[in-house]
């Protein structure tokens, strides 16, 4: 099915009934705000060995293994963005966006991870990119690192050994020197959380590495430590002439305590600060959180380990990591209910047990086509406001949001949820006065969602991963947000005032 754009906007308008308002807000959203949608070049671009592309982490982890997905499929091809990046320009230019998040492949541009030899045709790709997309109007929010660490890194240690900082600094320069002059919005890493605990911490994603109680908090204060050095390196020596902003881009769910009692809130924090302040403490407050530091130093201690296996941020490291930002950058999709457990019996070093806790979903929360995800609206709101009111940011960035079905072209589950997101979230911006300044929405494509192959599909854009030329159509859900951004209204008509 790929019918005229024009044709299937008829449709929806006669279709849009089949969702719910749910309370949405009838505020406009503010001029100056940002609407956008967001890729990774692992997820969409395919071409993993033409012009000069090395092998990364994903490459190699599923040509050897290509059970690790569930369809056994991989990103060799992807939404073959690679070769068709002037379709997707188009696309977003139909969207009427002003922003198009995407990542670079570190070894498309750096084979082997190293800056002494830098690929030109990959180089050549993503200059193209970025000048259609400066030719249309769309201002690049640029990721460094989408999780596809070059496989000759990986070989050295990968996030385990603290020369990838080193390494990474180095990427990140040639980035800002060959790509900076086009770029006003960078991310240093995306999801430092995902890498460490579904990489390091299990088996189920790249390099699949299961060092559960330790290797994970080392992969925590490298990718820290690498952040900074490119925020510093930006900060020092392009920030006066390219006047862009830096920053890391992290993720979590809301964390709802289960019932009102002392230790379920306390259980729920705790969450919080292992789960999200693992990472956004050392950034916007300094070092790790206290909860985590006295946690695993006991659990250390009784486990007859002497010393913590969380690794210490030295004063100089602490100092180095603190204030590495100009924005904060967030990944939010779903809420999860925590509750009070006592602490388990010491046994294997582990970060549940770290942690202790139980997660859980409301029934009443309609559930997506995967089991981490449910619709619960009201976990922006209360996020953002919780990252105001903690870390003090200046501006928060939405920089991935999004729902999980299987092939379908009308999608009134999808429609539902970012209208509700985006309401709860513009009441944060108008009642709460939360300085979110923009929005991309995950993701423009059905894409390759890691172990889920093509299983698991977030896209506004539908793509047929069946046919050769990967043919896009666009969903109910793409023609609901493409009359958003051109509105900046969630509903019918809107109003000026509360």
């Amino acid at each position: 099915m790929n019918l005229p754009l024009k044709t299937l906007i008829l449709f929806f308008t006669g279709c849009c009934c089949v969702v719910g308002e749910e309370n949405i807000t009838n505020r406009y959203f503010p001029e100056t705000f940002q609407f956008g949608l967001a890729s990774a070049a692992y997820q969409v671009e395919g071409g993993w060995n033409e012009d000069g592309k090395g092998e990364n982490i994903w490459d190699r982890f599923l040509h050897e293994q290509p059970n690790r997905t569930t369809d056994g499929k991989n990103g060799d091809v992807a939404c073959d963005s690679y070769h068709k990046w002037k379709e997707d320009v188009e696309l977003l230019k139909e969207f009427g966006v002003s922003v198009y998040r995407f990542s670079i492949s570190w070894a498309r541009i750096l084979p082997d991870g190293s800056a002494n030899r830098i690929n030109q045709p990959g180089v050549d790709y993503y200059l193209n990119l970025l000048k259609e997309l400066k030719a249309n109007n769309i201002e690049p929010l640029v990721t460094l690192y989408h999780w596809d660490l070059p496989q000759h890194l990986s070989e050295l240690g990968g996030w385990l050994n603290p020369q990838i900082a080193d390494y990474f600094g180095e990427y990140a320069r040639v980035a800002f020197s060959l790509f900076g002059d086009y770029v006003k919005r960078w991310a240093t890493v995306n999801e430092p959380k995902s890498t460490c605990l579904l990489g390091y911490g299990n088996t189920m994603d790249a390099p699949g590495l299961v060092l559960i109680g330790d290797g994970i908090y080392q992969c925590a204060k490298i990718q820290l430590l690498a952040h900074a050095k490119a925020y510093h390196i930006y900060d020092k020596e392009f920030r006066p002439t390219q006047k862009g902003k830096i920053s890391l881009v992290l993720d979590t769910p809301w964390n709802e305590p289960i019932s009102d009692s002392a230790n379920d809130k306390e259980a729920a924090e705790r969450e919080m600060q292992f789960g999200f302040g693992w990472f956004a403490n050392p950034v916007y407050l300094g070092d790790w959180p206290d909860v985590m530091k006295e946690r695993i130093n006991n659990r250390s201690s009784q486990e007859g380990i002497g010393f913590s296996r969380l690794p210490e941020l030295s004063q100089e490291e602490i100092d180095y990591i603190n204030g590495t930002f100009d924005y904060f950058g967030l990944n939010i999709y779903t809420a999860l209910l925590v509750g009070y457990i006592p602490d388990d019996d010491i046994s294997v070093p582990n970060y549940w047990l770290d942690k202790g806790n139980t997660l859980s979903s409301d029934p009443s929360w309609p559930a997506s086509s995967t089991d981490w995800l449910h619709y619960a609206p009201f976990a922006m709101r209360k996020l953002v406001n919780y990252i105001n009111d903690l870390y003090k940011p200046g501006e928060i960035f939405i920089t991935e949001n999004g729902w999980c079905d299987e092939e379908l072209i009308e999608d009134p589950d999808r429609i539902r949820y970012h209208k509700g997101y985006l309401s709860s979230l513009l009441d944060a911006i108008l009642i709460d006065k939360v300085n979110v300044v923009g929005y991309t929405a995950w993701s423009l494509l059905d894409n390759f969602e890691w172990t889920s192959g093509y299983t698991q599909r977030l896209g506004l854009i539908y793509v047929d991963h069946d046919s050769p030329n990967r043919t896009r159509t666009w969903k109910s859900s793409g023609l609901y947000y493409k009359k958003v951004v051109e509105t900046r209204c969630l509903v019918d008509t809107c109003i000026d005032e509360i």
